[in-house]
């Protein structure tokens, strides 16, 4: 069985600390005791850690080893519009759990009203599921979820592969819009709709600044499916 994988703020001299919500899982739940082996990540190494200490909010451990750095893998930008909460905290935890390297929510023109303003106040419980979703996959790193913005403000990315993921039925599927030649060190971006979809202004903006509209099936998606069935495609795709 696989170790439980936590992540720290800092591995300094050969230790580490979890202090708060996930000491008290530790000792309460896993009934971590001294002498219990864990993995430990400082969201840029991973380490095995023994426990040397475990109180009610703070385990303290010791650093065994540290492993080699996981293989260079492509990074995926999933640029989502906002969405009801329930559905799009779905999709984070999701398309983290795939591997996912940036979220990062836009206002859209069919997002739902209310939704920007209130989003800001969401963005510490958005970090938190990805979080638990990052320990549950034993991710070497965390994702980074960015503060909503307007769509406008994400339509030249820093990628070399733009992805914008289209319930039109002229939109070709998505396997013919990867390149050929597909490398680690590639950077891709997804462009996801809201529950409305596009306007056609929105579409052709985003074409304008050189994203290819892609379908993923002949069906229409919800937009949570749409995004989690998309990183699934583009981290597969890579790795084949």
């Amino acid at each position: 069985m696989a170790r439980r994988r936590f992540f720290v703020p800092e591995v300094r001299r050969g230790t580490a600390e979890l202090t708060g919500p996930d000491a008290e899982h530790l000792v309460r739940v896993l009934r971590a005791a001294p002498g219990q082996i864990y993995e430990l990540s400082d969201n840029r190494d991973v380490y095995v850690a023994e426990i040397e200490t475990a109180r009610k909010s703070v385990v303290a451990f010791r650093v065994i080893e540290k492993f080699d750095p996981p293989p260079a893998s492509v990074q995926v930008t999933l640029i989502a519009a906002l969405i009801k909460f329930d559905s799009l905290e779905w999709l984070i935890e999701k398309a983290t759990e795939l591997g996912i390297s940036t979220i990062q929510p836009v206002e859209a023109a069919r997002s739902e009203r209310g939704l920007a303003q209130a989003a800001a106040k969401r963005l510490a419980r958005w970090e938190r599921i990805a979080l638990e979703a990052s320990q549950q996959s034993r991710r070497a790193r965390l994702p980074r979820i960015e503060a909503p913005v307007r769509l406008v403000k994400t339509l030249q990315p820093d990628a070399n592969v733009r992805l914008l993921l289209d319930e039109s039925s002229t939109a070709p599927p998505i396997l013919s819009c990867l390149p050929q030649a597909r490398l680690p060190a590639d950077r891709v971006a997804l462009l996801l709709g809201p529950e409305g979809g596009w306007t056609d202004q929105e579409r052709e903006e985003a074409i304008a600044s050189d994203w290819v509209s892609c379908s993923l099936s002949h069906t229409i998606l919800r937009a949570e499916t749409a995004g989690i069935a998309a990183t699934a495609i583009i981290q597969a795709a890579w790795r084949s």
